[in-house]
């Protein structure tokens, strides 16, 4: 059965948009389930036929961004395997990321957001899998096994490296006003970093990167597995 309850019901759908822009715009504390069903243009029972508190409506949407992370990262890899290349997954990685409103929110300190994320420890053990150090560890040994990153350094502290940049610019990138002037394109300075820091001089074959970018897709496929299975739990059983 498909988790994703807003693809069989107008409701849930409209409930899940109503939330996620009462959210963004005011914060998990503020938002009660009340004004998210009245913005939904539903009655405040019906949000409970669904989610069985407002905390879980509120993972069920994080979870739900995490998807469409991974999502438009699988099938953009999928489409095209030389996005796996360094120079070009690190902006794409980053660059997608800044478009989640929740994930932007967390970043910014939203602490009861954090709260309702990190109430249950299976949970914790799904969004850890989308942490930038975790996607490092996870593909920079596929990356090198197949000749995309270079081998005069540790693995462990390319690793190391490419969390520090992808985090640096994230951060960067996500506040533009306090970031120094005179950088029109600041995804191509991330591209250029990241040639520079772990790129071969020799560009690898075909075969190589098409093997890279399948193993890489194996493991974003792993982590959109467990955000299904999140957001089915944050459901009302038999919905």
């Amino acid at each position: 059965m498909n988790q994703l309850i807003e693809h069989h019901s107008r409701k849930a759908a409209r409930i899940l948009d109503s939330a996620r822009e009462l959210v963004v715009d005011h914060g998990v504390r503020k938002v009660t389930v009340s004004e998210i069903a009245h913005a939904a243009g539903v009655g405040k029972g019906t949000v409970y036929l669904y989610w069985a508190a407002k905390e879980d409506l509120i993972l069920g949407l994080f979870a739900r961004e995490l998807l469409t992370f991974l999502d438009e990262i699988i099938a953009r890899i999928t489409a095209d395997p030389a996005t796996v290349l360094p120079r070009r997954l690190a902006p794409m990685l980053v660059g997608t990321g800044l478009r989640l409103p929740l994930a932007s929110r967390l970043k910014h300190g939203d602490t009861d957001l954090m709260r309702v994320l990190t109430q249950q420890a299976a949970d914790l053990d799904v969004f850890a899998r989308v942490r930038p150090s975790a996607l490092c560890d996870a593909v920079m040994p596929i990356l090198r096994r197949n000749g995309l990153i270079r081998h005069d350094r540790p693995l462990s502290e390319q690793s190391y490296a490419m969390h520090a940049v992808l985090t640096g610019f994230g951060t960067a990138m996500s506040d533009p006003v306090n970031a120094p002037l005179g950088v029109a394109d600041p995804g191509a300075v991330l591209a250029d970093t990241v040639a520079r820091l772990l790129e071969p001089p020799a560009a690898p074959d075909e075969e190589a990167v098409a093997a890279a970018a399948a193993d890489t897709v194996a493991v974003f496929g792993q982590s959109r597995d467990a955000v299904l299975g999140l957001i089915a739990r944050s459901q009302v059983t038999g919905q």
